[in-house]
């Protein structure tokens, strides 16, 4: 596959700042419950990680004030949110446009690597089970939100929705503007 040369979007400033004074207990309580829910309903997911189920992935938006401690606990997730360094068997980073791409499709990450958009260190090994696992499940994280919403499905889609056109940030996957 031949891709051009992409711009990734880096997620803008005053947003940003404002993520950077959220109380992380409570975002990290959320992102876990989210998680969670994405295990019950996507379980191939965390088994499709296999002897990495229980690593622990960095995910360092370089975009963002924080970063993400990603813990799939074979199948029971958690992840906590921290300011500045997190200790882990791998780490991902790169702008969170790239990172949320890469779960919906919308990016190649060899590309982003290669380009040098997405840097990789640690246990390679496990970030290409995650990443493995991540393609087959073909996550849409609006879609996952959506259907946590209950009655409030329709405007939560539309604030994902709104976010997504604000930021330029992938915020579910979008199969027809992406060619595999």
């Amino acid at each position: 596959m031949h891709q051009e040369s992409v711009v990734i979007p880096i997620f803008p400033k005053g947003p940003s700042r404002v993520l950077g004074l959220l109380p992380l207990a409570p975002a990290s309580w959320t992102l876990t419950r989210f998680s969670r829910q994405i295990a019950k309903r996507h379980p191939s997911l965390f088994r499709r990680l296999g002897e990495h189920a229980h690593a622990r992935f960095v995910l360092d938006p370089t975009d963002l004030p924080l970063v993400m401690c990603l813990e799939p606990n074979g199948g029971v997730p958690r992840v906590s949110l921290l300011r500045g360094q997190c200790q882990g068997d791998a780490r991902i980073a790169g702008p969170l446009a790239a990172l949320l791409g890469l779960v919906h499709g919308a990016y190649d990450g060899d590309a982003l690597f290669f380009s040098r958009d997405l840097v990789i260190e640690g246990d390679t090994a496990a970030v290409l089970a995650l990443r493995n696992a991540i393609d087959d499940a073909e996550l849409d994280l609006a879609a996952e939100l959506g259907a946590m919403s209950g009655p409030l499905r329709q405007p939560v889609q539309r604030l994902i929705a709104l976010g997504e056109k604000t930021t330029g940030v992938a915020l579910s996957r979008h199969e027809e503007e992406y060619a595999r």
